[in-house]
């Protein structure tokens, strides 16, 4: 099937290594949705994929169906965040090509006929969307894309009409969590046309104190705007997070060194973990190897603990399906065995 590595327990480039502010900033991506110019919206199907491999061949990257992949390989792509849960839902028709070095994917037959995906550690949205530009014109100029002068790119939901872009930052935010201070950033966020999600985006929920940062409007601005106003709304809100950490730490500073070896003695020993208590620990862990309270454990690590603490890496880890209970005896000794030389 090729891209074997896809679902193997090893991260991806984009998190192997720390980026701008990646003290508060995990990762930067963008997202272009895209139509074909004389295709009907939706209902392309398994129609559409043999155009695109008659089309592109072997000149782009090797193209994955959906229907070909286990339910648990699909959740592995979601969880690698090189899929939307979307795209793992449409096992009849999806599909979605990724880059060898995993910065980049396209899916197919989602809500749009295709979404480009480019995604960088810390904030890098200049330079993702560089690269989102690169993949979109490829495209396009074998495939001509649905356009109106007027209106822009079409798109099947009239709230990405326009641009069609998406544009999103992973942030750490347990200083604005602790301190009681998020919900009036989320409310300023709000005002200037952003939206805060959980850690998978639309309808997910917050894990390890780890959100999506990402622009409502897609119509009116250029792409260049909207990533520039997002990298400002940034700035602010890696300023206050930084702010709410130092507060913690000169005013708490026992408490806050106590919460946070506590966190890591859970994940080091536990033999029974809940994925909450593993995220609100990992969270903790996180901030203390940021405000050097732990000097000895490498941001990528806590990185590998968010990714291989999710249920489908855990199957994978297992090499089988598990009941609740062996879910959290498998995840107790995946971050063990992670943080086994530290």
């Amino acid at each position: 099937m090729g891209n074997e590595h896809l679902f193997e327990p090893v991260l991806s480039s984009w998190l192997k290594s720390d980026g701008p502010e990646s003290d508060v900033v995990i990762s930067s991506r963008v997202r272009l949705a895209r139509n074909f110019k004389d295709w009907n919206f939706s209902g392309a199907g398994l129609e559409l994929l043999e155009r695109v491999r008659e089309v592109f061949g072997n000149e782009a990257f090797p193209l994955l169906e959906m229907g070909d992949l286990s339910l648990l390989q699909r959740g592995m792509l979601v969880e690698r965040h090189l899929i939307s849960p979307e795209t793992m839902r449409r096992h009849e028709f999806g599909a979605v090509m990724i880059s060898e070095d995993e910065k980049a994917s396209v899916m197919f037959n989602e809500e749009d006929h295709i979404r480009i995906q480019c995604m960088a550690p810390g904030l890098q949205l200049e330079q993702v969307l560089e690269e989102a530009f690169k993949l979109d014109d490829a495209f396009e100029g074998k495939m001509p894309y649905a356009f109106d002068k007027r209106l822009g790119y079409l798109t099947t939901c009239v709230t990405n009409v326009g641009t069609g872009l998406r544009a999103s930052v992973m942030v750490h935010l347990p200083g604005l969590v602790a301190t009681k201070q998020l919900q009036k950033t989320i409310e300023a966020i709000r005002r200037y046309g952003f939206v805060v999600r959980g850690m998978y985006g639309e309808g997910s929920r917050p894990a390890s104190n780890i959100f999506q940062i990402s622009n409502q409007v897609t119509l009116g601005k250029t792409e260049l705007e909207i990533v520039q106003d997002l990298s400002d709304v940034m700035e602010q809100v890696i300023m206050q997070e930084r702010v709410c950490r130092t507060k913690l730490k000169q005013k708490f500073h026992i408490v806050m060194e106590d919460r946070i070896f506590r966190a890591y003695g859970m994940l080091k020993h536990s033999r029974i973990l809940a994925q909450k208590e593993a995220a609100d620990a990992i969270s903790d862990l996180r901030l203390g190897v940021q405000m050097g309270y732990i000097e000895h454990i490498p941001s990528q690590k806590v990185n590998e603990l968010i990714l291989f603490s999710q249920p489908a890496f855990l199957r994978k880890f297992a090499q089988r399906d598990m009941n609740e209970l062996e879910e959290k005896v498998i995840r107790a000794a995946a971050i063990r065995e992670i943080l086994d030389t530290y």
